[in-house]
C-alpha cells in the first residue's frame, strides 16, 4: 500500500513537472521578438509583419496605410514604411511630418532653412510637401531581410534626438509656427 501511494505521488509530480514545462513552452512563444524578418515580403506584407512585431513589444502602433505604420515613440509619432528590394538590401523609411503656419508656408526664410538643415546634418532628409504648407522629415534605416527593434528604436531616438537638436536651434517662437502632425488616430497596444 506504501509502495503503491509512492508511485501515485511520483506519477503525480512527474505530470506536474510535465504539465509546468507546456505552460512555460507556450509563454516562451509569446515573448516579444528582438528582430523581424522581413525580406522577400510585399511592402504591405512587411507593413503587416512590422505592425505585429511592433505590437508584440508594446508599442502604440496602427496602419496608417498599406504600406505605413505609425508609432508613438516617446512624445513623438513616427510613420514607418518598408522597402523591400527583391536584390538586395532592404529599408525602412522612418517620417516624420510638420505644419507650417500658413504666414510662413512657402517662404523665402523656409527654402533657405531646408536648404541649411540639408546640407549641414546628415540625420535625415528635410522636404517641404503640399505646396510649402508641410516638411517631411525622412531617414532610412538599411538591413538585409531581418532587422532587430532595437536598432529601430535606436534610429527613431537618434532622429528624434537631432529633430530636438534642431528645434532648439530655431528662433524663438518657432514652435508656434511648425508643428507635429499627429499621423495616428487611435494607436493601438497589446
Amino acid at each position: 500500500m506504501r509502495k503503491t501511494m509512492m508511485v501515485t505521488a511520483l506519477c503525480a509530480a512527474l505530470v506536474g513537472c510535465a504539465s509546468t514545462d507546456e505552460a512555460n513552452t507556450s509563454d516562451a512563444a509569446t515573448v516579444a521578438p528582438e528582430s523581424v524578418t522581413l525580406g522577400g515580403m510585399s511592402n504591405e506584407a512587411a507593413a503587416d509583419a512590422l505592425l505585429a512585431a511592433l505590437l508584440k513589444k508594446n508599442y502604440l502602433a496602427s496602419k496608417v496605410s498599406p504600406t505605413r505604420v505609425g508609432v508613438q515613440f516617446d512624445k513623438s509619432q513616427f510613420v514607418l514604411q518598408p522597402s523591400i528590394n527583391a536584390e538586395g538590401i532592404d529599408r525602412i523609411l522612418m517620417n516624420r511630418f510638420y505644419a507650417i503656419h500658413p504666414k510662413m508656408a512657402g517662404s523665402k526664410e523656409l527654402l533657405l532653412l531646408i536648404g541649411t538643415l540639408n546640407h549641414k546634418l546628415n540625420f535625415a532628409k528635410f522636404t517641404l510637401r503640399e505646396n510649402g504648407n508641410v516638411i517631411q522629415v525622412q531617414g532610412a534605416a538599411t538591413f538585409v531581410n531581418t532587422i532587430d527593434l532595437e536598432e529601430i528604436r535606436r534610429f527613431m531616438l537618434w532622429t528624434d534626438d537631432g529633430l530636438h537638436q534642431v528645434g532648439l536651434s530655431l528662433p524663438k517662437g518657432s514652435e508656434e509656427l511648425i508643428k507635429p502632425i499627429p499621423i495616428m488616430k487611435n494607436p493601438v497596444s497589446t
